[in-house]
């Protein structure tokens, strides 16, 4: 791997985008699919640089930063607290950031020319939580999304798509068998809600706590590339 493809751009603002982002470089001249990767909580766009680094070199690969500021350099899309019953979020922060990022993804679309059928939106927790929200509320703006040791919300319920309208997305769930702080019933949940809305997916177990596994990288690459291919 060569170490451009291992660079980010400087922190990109602009009032044509809904939120500031990085873009992996190279950037390709005329990209044909494009990939929104999202952090996870207290995290930042920079965090999950390596997976963007091994994304196919004609995909234009967005790493979006959190709207809500934690600390130096500690973002996220919406504040949890995590107590004995399980994680309490703030649900209108939630909200806001999931109709932000649909808006943000239709702005690159258009920008570059890219197709929803090549479009995948994928994420690291939060950021997996986030792209769920994206893809199952506005199936029609994406052809996939990934959950990397994250979750679907229940609150997220009221707002899906009718079944009818989820039946072309594909998704991937990647998660730690021994997750400490999403354990791995989030999993079971996510494929169990998946599958009762008709959502074709691909789910892996690792041998890890809250994290990305190379392994875990490494299927999800694979799940993107035939995502891709099949658009």
């Amino acid at each position: 791997m060569s170490a451009l493809q291992n660079t980010l751009s400087s922190l990109q603002q602009s009032a044509d985008f809904a939120l500031a982002f990085r873009i992996r470089q190279p950037q390709p001249a005329q990209p044909k699919a494009l990939l929104v990767l999202l952090h996870g909580v207290g995290g930042s766009e920079s965090n999950l640089g390596d997976l963007a680094a091994g994304i196919d070199p004609d995909t234009l690969v967005l790493l979006p930063r959190g709207p809500l500021t934690l600390g130096p350099g500690q973002f996220a899309w919406f504040r949890v607290a995590f107590t004995a019953s399980g994680p309490r979020i703030e649900a209108q922060e939630a909200e806001q950031s999931r109709l932000a990022l649909i808006h943000f993804v239709a702005q690159l679309q258009a920008a570059h020319g890219i197709s929803p059928q090549q479009t995948v939106i994928a994420g690291f927790s939060q950021g997996g939580i986030l792209s769920a929200s994206v893809a199952l509320t506005a199936p029609e703006s994406v052809a996939g999304f990934g959950i990397l040791s994250g979750r679907i919300l229940p609150e997220l319920e009221p707002h899906l798509a009718e079944p009818a309208r989820l039946t072309a997305l594909r998704a991937f769930i990647g998660h730690g068998e021994f997750d400490s702080k999403l354990p791995v019933l989030w999993a079971q949940r996510s494929e169990a809600l998946l599958s009762q809305l008709g959502v074709a997916h691909s789910s892996r177990r690792y041998p890890i706590d809250h994290g990305i596994s190379a392994a875990m990288q490494a299927d999800f690459l694979q799940w993107l590339s035939g995502v891709l291919k099949a658009a």
